[in-house]
């Protein structure tokens, strides 16, 4: 099983303030990993620190064996790294339809030269796009709402709508940053199965997760950070034993 992603001593500072430390940790291809922790571990820098949103202070990141740093966001997505946000971040007066579009721009070739000397290219692009939108919305669960302005769906259609923009610019990693928080009951069940079809539709998972019994049940391998370090790391069965992990965060959850 290939290594998709890995992280190698590395390190973020705010000021006199280590974010991350040393973290090593690779993400495997086909998998679901998850990145538990308290609040202040680094979960989030760490996503940050994937996807160029935050600057590496020490060490390196490879994705598929070649490191890269200092890379914009759009370019890290282009690569095949896309994330959903701890805050819904979506264009709340655009339609469904079109914030799925706004994802599949990278995968486009369309632009104002094109479309005056190839109409016909042109048109049978949006055609794609047309297609590939109602794929994906039928993928998430929100086949039928293309029209609806993405503010007047219920909260855990929003969460669906980012995953499926997401998922538009066709990663290989998607990063999802606390994707059950504020769902009920039956939205973490029909998540679950979602991200269980994203795995298996080719897609690697990394999760970030404050659910402990989600986490258990989709989880691959788990890593524990507290304080930016790694705590520990295995199977879900060993992570819910250990007692680091008990007494640094599962003590507090319970």
């Amino acid at each position: 099983m290939s290594v998709l992603l890995s992280a190698q001593g590395i390190g973020v500072k705010f000021g006199g303030l280590h974010a991350v430390s040393n973290l090593n940790f690779e993400v495997k291809e086909g998998k679901i990993l998850s990145l538990i922790g308290p609040n202040g571990a680094g979960k989030s820098t760490v996503f940050n620190c994937l996807t160029g949103f935050v600057n590496l202070s020490s060490g390196t990141v490879l994705f598929k064996g070649k490191p890269y740093k200092g890379v914009s966001p759009d370019r890290i997505v282009q690569k095949g790294i896309a994330r959903t946000f701890q805050s819904i971040r979506l264009f709340k007066t655009l339609t469904v339809e079109e914030n799925v579009m706004s994802g599949l721009h990278i995968r486009t070739k369309s632009n104002v030269l094109s479309t005056l000397f190839n109409p016909r290219k042109t048109k049978k692009e949006e055609e794609w796009v047309r297609k590939e939108v109602k794929r994906l919305l039928s993928f998430v669960g929100l086949e039928g709402k293309e029209e609806i302005r993405a503010s007047d769906l219920s909260y855990g259609e929003q969460r669906k709508l980012e995953i499926a923009r997401a998922l538009a610019t066709n990663p290989a990693i998607l990063l999802l940053d606390e994707p059950a928080a504020g769902m009920n009951h039956s939205e973490k069940n029909e998540l679950k199965q979602l991200i269980y079809s994203i795995r298996d539709s080719g897609t690697t998972v990394v999760i970030i997760e404050h659910d402990m019994q989600l986490i258990m049940d989709i989880s691959d391998w788990i890593i524990v950070l507290h304080y930016g370090e790694l705590l520990v790391e295995g199977l879900p069965e060993d992570i819910k034993k250990d007692p680091r992990v008990i007494e640094s965060y599962l003590g507090e959850e319970g």
